[in-house]
């Protein structure tokens, strides 16, 4: 071992003995999280929300039952299985045009933000490129392994990250031959009808079957009860919380499943503080938090914590002192089923909303309310999903790595490292094990947004497939063929 290595083993072993108690598997996190993560349920019927009022209505591939939409999505995975690869990838272009087009119309809240998340999965969301065979030949002849389709995907998408789920997802699994029927968030539902609307129109208009993207205009949790185990579906992919992958994990079925994230941003003494604020502002702030990958709690070493704060604060961060906390406390917090929970009122709301509700004078420029806390304080220790940020010290590098590893809760999810030693990067990627380890960049590099690679809003940790593409939804199928073939 060289004297490297063994520095990196050193620091390794430091954390591990600081570590404590954490779930060994993702599965493990998401199937026993924490007090706070089962949060109530949607409500069961769609409600009526003023944003609505601005949002087209969508007609196809949308229907009134999980049976109806997963009939006419057979039928389209029929014409979808039997259409020339060529075919399939003049829709796959459609599809992701029409979403382009679409972009401005489904981003009307906090528009920015949304237009960058959106346009990021129209462009960087793999298609059929990603399915090329595989040939093995020899003296005994050749085999050829492809990529088939399942038939009818179900879909299960939040509330989150709505259209940029479907976008994400249709692209992928009509890329591999398939159908989907999608069964949205209820605060999402005209939404996701919309969109599904708009991609089915492109794709019927270059000549293909309608109903390779279907949904639930009204969807309830039953109704994602019963798209999970219905005999015409064949695999299950659900982006949420550990109650729907729970659910899905019942239903007798294949499953991918996205769970929840906390992910930590750990800053050491050795960062470039001035990169280090700049990239956890823009991660943490993007869509005011709502992103399962951005930053939702930031360690810092003690030495530099101060120094930090004050580049935070020029980066366009509110901290509150102790009065405005306990103030905030109990705005953006409430005790429900199973303990603390945060406030629904304010998940996705501006930062300026929430400073104003604490007497500050703030415009929508405000991106992120920081408070520093403790590591135990439910800032640190829930997926708040809102631009309220905490940041919490750790006496030196090991420590902060290891409160990282204990706050992520072994979700293995994402997260975030700032600092220029080698041996401190290298081991807090030996022991986070995350699906997205970012280094010295905000959350969004790990996205693809900003860094290289694909991206994907449906990063399923709990089983294990990382960032989705096109080749987690279809299925391998090989062809031998004796003897014959072998050209050399």
């Amino acid at each position: 071992m060289s004297m490297e290595e063994a520095r990196i083993q050193e620091i390794v072993d430091r954390v591990l003995a600081r570590i404590g108690d954490v779930p060994e598997t993702p599965l493990e996190a998401v199937t026993s999280p924490p007090p706070g993560y089962l949060a109530a349920p949607p409500p069961r019927e769609l409600p009526a929300r003023r944003r609505d009022a601005d949002i087209p209505r969508g007609r196809r591939g949308v229907f009134p039952d999980v049976e109806a939409a997963v009939r006419a999505a057979r039928r389209a995975w029929e014409a979808n299985e039997a259409a020339a690869l060529e075919a399939r990838r003049r829709w796959i272009d459609v599809m992701r045009e029409a979403a382009r087009k679409a972009v401005p119309q489904i981003a009307r809240f906090r528009v920015d933000d949304k237009v960058k998340k959106n346009t990021l999965v129209v462009d960087k969301t793999p298609g059929p490129e990603l399915l090329a065979p595989i040939a093995f030949s020899g003296d005994d002849g050749l085999t050829i392994v492809e990529r088939a389709s399942y038939g009818v995907i179900g879909s299960i998408t939040p509330t989150t990250n709505p259209t940029e789920t479907i976008i994400n997802n249709g692209i992928g699994m009509v890329a591999g031959g398939n159908a989907v029927v999608f069964n949205a968030h209820p605060y999402a539902a005209r939404t996701s009808a919309y969109l599904v609307h708009q991609l089915n129109e492109a794709v019927v208009a270059a000549g293909g079957p309608e109903n390779l993207v279907a949904c639930v205009e009204r969807p309830t949790i039953e109704s994602a009860e019963a798209l999970m185990r219905h005999a015409g579906v064949r695999l299950v992919v659900v982006t949420g919380g550990p109650g729907v992958v729970k659910a899905a994990m019942g239903s007798g079925k294949k499953v991918i499943a996205a769970g929840p994230g906390n992910p930590p941003a750990v800053v050491d003494e050795t960062a470039d503080l001035d990169v280090a604020a700049a990239g956890i502002v823009l991660g943490a702030s993007i869509d005011n938090n709502i992103i399962c990958t951005a930053e939702k709690e930031v360690i810092a070493v003690a030495s530099i914590a101060d120094a930090l704060r004050e580049r935070l604060a020029r980066s366009g961060c509110l901290f509150v002192d102790a009065r405005k906390l306990k103030t905030l406390e109990g705005l953006v917090l409430h005790q429900g089923t199973g303990g603390v929970h945060p406030n629904k009122d304010f998940i996705g709301k501006n930062a300026g909303v929430i400073a104003r509700q604490l007497g500050v004078t703030a415009g929508d420029e405000l991106r992120l309310v920081c408070a520093e806390v403790d590591e135990q304080h439910p800032f640190v220790q829930l997926e708040m999903l809102m631009p309220v940020l905490p940041v919490v010290r750790a006496p030196d590098a090991a420590e902060a790595i290891a409160m990282a590893k204990r706050v992520e809760h072994g979700f293995g999810h994402t997260a975030v490292m700032y600092s220029r030693n080698i041996a401190h990067l290298h081991a807090m990627a030996r022991t986070i094990n995350t699906s997205i380890f970012v280094k010295n960049a905000s959350n969004l590099a790990g996205l693809g947004y900003g860094g290289e690679g694909y991206t994907s809003f449906t990063i399923a940790s709990p089983t294990g497939e990382g960032l989705t593409t096109v080749r987690n939804f279809t299925r391998e199928r090989r062809c031998t063929l004796k003897e014959y073939f072998r050209i050399v």
